[in-house]
């Protein structure tokens, strides 16, 4: 038996833990010594250093770990945990959850592409991540890879779409910043949105995709002797959750209001990592915007659909395992929210399942089947 057991489950999100080598093995010859290094290291008595070429956990931890059996998801985090960065592993680990499909995205990478000042960097960076990803999904059709581009300068971001799409990617990750100063529904993206729409690959906004923390100011509270989550297990603290999905929200906002779902109805995009509970506030005023401003913003009026109904076909959340999915949909659709587990990451828990089999257990059976597992073949139709 599984850990999923009898339940159909689809995975929206998964990492692989890179090891340090990981943007400068696949990066261009000419951008591998302008990559910064990962300089990853662990908290742990593990150390990635040490499995730049053995690229694989000892063959007793192996055999310890296997033996967890369904139980795996309670086992070592990060780096330790099995299949954390070798594929033939998570594979093994697939077959150990149960788990029809897993997307899988990078960790550390997020903030080189996305924050770089530097174009060349950015999308070199880009690049080579996207070839070490479709690298390690190659064997296992299970995995979908994640691929990650800048959208800043729009045709550097639709060739290196293309390219990760033809390696065989299933999802594009992109910042939730305004892209190179302009408004994610600028008609200089259009051919980015239609790219997606034509080939059935969904946006997403993943954790990452805006700087996690709030500002060091937010932390002065005169007080150093305090402790803070971040740099432990967590990468986050608790100021940093109460606001993680605020530029999230303005990404989503701008983009609806701009009559990008309008215009490219077949579009899917998910949202991933940054909880949902904030969700059903987000239509309800998106909802108010189009109609309250219709007549000083005419293209508002143009809408065939309201912005509730564009989210409801188009995009999907995934919840924090201790948010009540129950009640966010009662509040909005239950077309809207995905499960994900996290694995190997910390903040996936120890039982991603017994808690969203608790956080959903006021919804029917059939608004369940959409949650594990029928949300997610709407996001990604080509699976």
């Amino acid at each position: 038996m599984s850990y999923a057991g009898d339940r159909v489950i689809y995975d929206s999100d998964s990492h692989l833990m890179e090891l340090n080598d990981y943007l400068s093995t696949n990066a261009d010859p000419g951008m591998r010594d302008r990559l910064p290094p990962l300089g990853i290291s662990s908290n742990s008595l593990f150390d990635p250093k040490d499995y730049t070429t053995k690229r694989a956990h000892r063959p007793e931890t192996v055999e310890q770990l296997v033996a967890m059996g369904d139980d795996i998801t309670k086992g070592p985090k990060w780096h330790e945990a099995l299949g954390s960065f070798n594929p033939a592993e998570r594979s093994t680990v697939i077959d150990l959850l149960g788990f029809r499909k897993q997307v899988v995205f990078s960790s550390f990478v997020a903030r080189i592409i996305f924050g770089a000042e530097d174009a060349d960097i950015s999308y070199g960076a880009a690049s080579a991540q996207n070839r070490s990803m479709a690298e390690f999904v190659a064997d296992d059709d299970r995995m979908i890879g994640v691929a990650m581009v800048p959208l800043d300068d729009p045709d550097r971001a639709l060739n290196e779409i293309n390219n990760s799409l033809d390696l065989g990617l299933g999802a594009i990750w992109i910042s939730a910043d305004a892209p190179g100063g302009r408004s994610p529904g600028h008609p200089t993206h259009d051919p980015i949105w239609a790219t997606l729409q034509e080939r059935g690959v969904p946006f997403i906004l993943h954790v990452g995709s805006a700087p996690l923390n709030v500002a060091d100011c937010w932390m002065n509270d005169g007080r150093p002797n305090r402790a803070s989550a971040r740099g432990g297990a967590e990468v986050i603290g608790s100021k940093d959750l109460t606001v993680i999905h605020h530029t999230t929200v303005r990404f989503i906002s701008t983009l609806v209001l701009d009559g990008v779902l309008e215009q490219f109805p077949k579009l899917k995009g998910g949202v991933i990592e940054v909880g949902a509970g904030w969700v059903p506030d987000m239509i309800r005023r998106l909802d108010y915007a189009a109609e309250i401003w219709a007549r000083s913003e005419p293209h508002l009026a143009g809408f065939k659909r309201r912005p509730s109904e564009q989210i409801r076909d188009q995009l999907r959340f995934t919840p924090y395992p201790f948010e009540d999915v129950s009640l966010l949909v009662d509040e909005s659709f239950p077309e809207l929210y995905m499960f994900s587990s996290d694995y190997p990451h910390a903040e996936g828990g120890r039982d991603p399942i017994g808690r969203f089999m608790r956080t959903t257990e006021a919804l029917s059976e059939d608004d369940r089947d959409l949650f594990f597992h029928r949300n997610f073949l709407d996001l990604y139709p080509n699976t």
